[in-house]
């Protein structure tokens, strides 16, 4: 059920078993999947947008989830492939592993025909606590169990590069001739940092077009990555009917940082999920397939210990969180040497070699479970970056600096 600008909660009534500030992925995911194992269970959702979910497209390789969890995802799902292909300069390659798309249209309506979970929109979060939210409007909301998605925490705890991109949904006069998505399309310019080109083929004559850079800072200059997106399409041979829409992010690269410190301020708060949980994929920056572990991490825990409050479910999530940092501490490394050891314009030697690693290698990175003999391979070699640069860039800084100027706030 869902309340535009929140007037009275269903039946009168305001407390509620499982309660969410913010409604970005995981708070939806995990809500939905608490509702699919405790159908008794009251949800409620408040989120400062007029839709949950914003105005996002999120993507995830198959292999990165459990046969189990793409059979409970399936609903979300709006466009799935059976291949994917990368182009750089010296390296083009189709890899036939599944691709799938969730839009944030998509997500809302799956939401929103859920029984038992209320969802508020168009007021803000003015504070919460372990057990209650207070809206804008003075609305106060209690929960057994309060779950904070709001977005990452602003901190002097982590030190980050930015994966951030502009991208059009496109209607094109003919068929763009795509049957797969491009996840990486470097053969273009390289500024700005390591750039590439995504395309998302929704249609035979629609796509999503980003102009991506893994880059040091988070400036989004839009009008000139618009200029470029319509540049790259008419090198295509595209012509463009129409703009559908347009979307943007600025995901969060970590290099290294101090993951106690960074739990330690989140004591006595809402259960952190998400990025808020510093959960996301260390080198992409993407937060679906965490998002998914995560809710059936959380239904799994409450299944086990049925009267679990909010601070018992913070002690879940940051054994969680702190257990895949350690899992990544390997891609943080990587970071490092991508950012602090490659020249920005070099960098896409990093990504072209890598693509030419075995297919399973680069399934299992996507997932984040490279083992060590997968680590081996892709260091092993002449390094695609400066040997002196590279070895500075290993050691982890644990007291780097984030910037704040209110970007992850």
């Amino acid at each position: 059920m869902v309340f535009e600008g929140f007037g009275t909660v269903a039946g009168g009534s305001s407390h509620y078993d499982f309660l969410f500030a913010g409604g970005g992925l995981a708070s939806g995911l995990t809500a939905y999947r608490l509702r699919q194992l405790f159908p008794d269970a009251r949800i409620a959702i408040a989120d400062a947008g007029q839709r949950l979910g914003g105005n996002h497209t999120w993507s995830f390789h198959t292999t990165d989830a459990s046969l189990e969890q793409l059979e409970w995802m399936a609903p979300f799902i709006s466009y799935e492939w059976a291949a994917q292909s990368v182009a750089f300069p010296k390296r083009r390659r189709t890899l036939p592993t599944g691709y799938r798309s969730v839009t944030a249209e998509r997500f809302a309506e799956v939401l929103s025909r859920q029984s038992g979970i209320d969802i508020i929109t168009g007021q803000p979060v003015m504070s919460a606590t372990p057990d209650a939210l207070v809206l804008r409007n003075n609305q106060s909301l209690h929960g057994q169990i309060v779950f904070d998605g709001r977005g990452p925490m602003a901190t002097p705890d982590m030190s980050l590069g930015f994966q951030k991109f502009l991208g059009l949904e496109i209607e094109f006069e003919e068929p763009h001739g795509l049957e797969a998505p491009i996840i990486m399309d470097a053969t273009v310019p390289q500024t700005d940092g390591y750039r590439f080109v995504y395309v998302l083929p929704f249609t035979e004559t629609t796509a999503l077009i980003e102009d991506t850079y893994y880059a040091d800072g988070y400036q989004l200059p839009r009008e000139a990555l618009r200029d470029e997106i319509m540049a790259y399409a008419a090198r295509k041979g595209w012509r463009v009917k129409s703009v559908l829409r347009e979307e943007d992010g600025i995901l969060p690269i970590v290099l290294d940082g101090d993951i106690d410190a960074y739990w330690q301020r989140l004591e006595g708060a809402p259960a952190p999920i998400g990025l808020r949980a510093g959960l996301f994929h260390p080198i992409t920056g993407y937060s679906m397939a965490e998002a998914i572990a995560l809710a059936d991490h959380i239904a799994n825990a409450i299944a086990q210990t049925p009267k679990v409050q909010t601070a018992d479910m913070s002690r879940v999530i940051e054994a969680h969180a702190k257990s895949r940092w350690k899992q990544h501490s390997f891609y943080r490394m990587l970071n490092r040497m991508l950012f602090r050891a490659a020249e920005p314009q070099q960098r896409y030697i990093v990504l072209q070699r890598f693509y030419g690693l075995p297919i399973p290698l680069i399934n299992r990175f996507y997932a984040g479970q490279n083992n060590w003999a997968d680590r081996f391979r892709i260091l092993a070699g002449k390094p695609p970056v400066p040997i002196g640069a590279a070895i500075k860039a290993l050691p982890a800084n644990k007291t780097g600096q984030m910037v704040e100027e209110g970007l992850l706030g």
